[in-house]
């Protein structure tokens, strides 16, 4: 295992600052994320972030793929606003997933992410359907471009989301889909220890995130994020039940503040993390 960090593409970011400055951090691995559709349909942003992660020896892990329209990170409008579940949102956000997946594809990047938002736990649930098959559309395109179509937990609990996993596995095929493990959204929104996650689906883990919370404590909104390792993941614990179900992939830091500190606390976290992984 090594560890990498998040690197965001915005309209106005400069990726080849941006990479330079993961490198000086001592990294050489990230997971890219980008919301803006305007960039994952230019061919030129493709070839921008292809030259920068040549000229300074960045393997992007994977691609974090948003998605358009409304969003509210809480558990009451979230629910009507999050991923492919609301199905007034469903149409359009498919399709800038697949035009996602195309980008991914043009960056040699074959593991492919995004939030799918609160995935009914009722699998009779007439929206369970609708969302399971808009998943298939994309996993579909996915498997076309020669990725894998990854889940970040956080908003469905571990058994749902390995049922939604089999459940598109039996149309599109074994190994199509997997898991983006961030350990602190499983804490976040109160769904499973994250150690224990591993348990129900473990090995469907292709990418993890570095990053720490505590559990709710409001019932209308998430956990807080801290630095790594002033949380509730219990992360030597973590790291050693990762090596028991065989990940030996990245471990991408994601620090959700700016500027000085969040620098500060990417490095203390790095430290932290390569000490656990020996």
């Amino acid at each position: 295992m090594r560890v990498g960090v998040i690197v965001r593409m915005e309209a106005d970011t400069d990726i080849n600052e941006k990479f330079a400055e993961v490198r000086a951090m001592g990294m050489e691995s990230c997971q890219l994320v980008c919301w803006e559709r305007k960039i994952i349909n230019d061919e030129k942003a493709a070839e921008a972030i292809l030259a920068a992660a040549e000229k300074h020896g960045i393997t992007i892990s994977a691609f974090w793929c948003g998605w358009c329209g409304r969003k509210v990170w809480d558990f009451y409008e979230g629910q009507l606003t999050l991923g492919l579940v609301p199905a007034d949102y469903r149409a359009e956000r498919v399709r800038m997933l697949l035009e996602g997946s195309d980008f991914a594809k043009k960056l040699g990047v074959t593991d492919f992410v995004t939030h799918v938002g609160y995935m009914p736990e009722n699998p009779y649930d007439t929206n369970y359907q609708g969302t399971l098959n808009a998943c298939k559309e994309v996993a579909e395109r996915c498997k076309k471009n020669g990725q894998v179509f990854l889940f970040e937990t956080g908003q469905e609990t571990p058994v749902t989301l390995k049922r939604a996993l089999q459940d598109i596995e039996k149309d599109v095929g074994e190994g199509c889909v997997g898991v983006n493990l961030d350990p602190a959204n499983l804490l976040m929104y109160g769904k499973a220890n994250p150690v224990d996650a591993l348990e129900v689906f473990g090995e469907y883990v292709r990418g993890v995130h570095g990053k720490d919370g505590k559990y709710p404590t409001d019932g209308h909104f998430l956990g807080e994020e801290v630095p790594i390792g002033q949380g509730k993941v219990n992360y030597p614990v973590f790291i050693e039940r990762l090596k028991e179900v065989g990940y030996d992939g990245d471990i991408t830091i994601e620090r959700e503040i700016s500027g000085e500190e969040q620098k500060k606390d990417i490095l203390a976290g790095k430290e932290y993390l390569e000490q656990l992984i020996g």
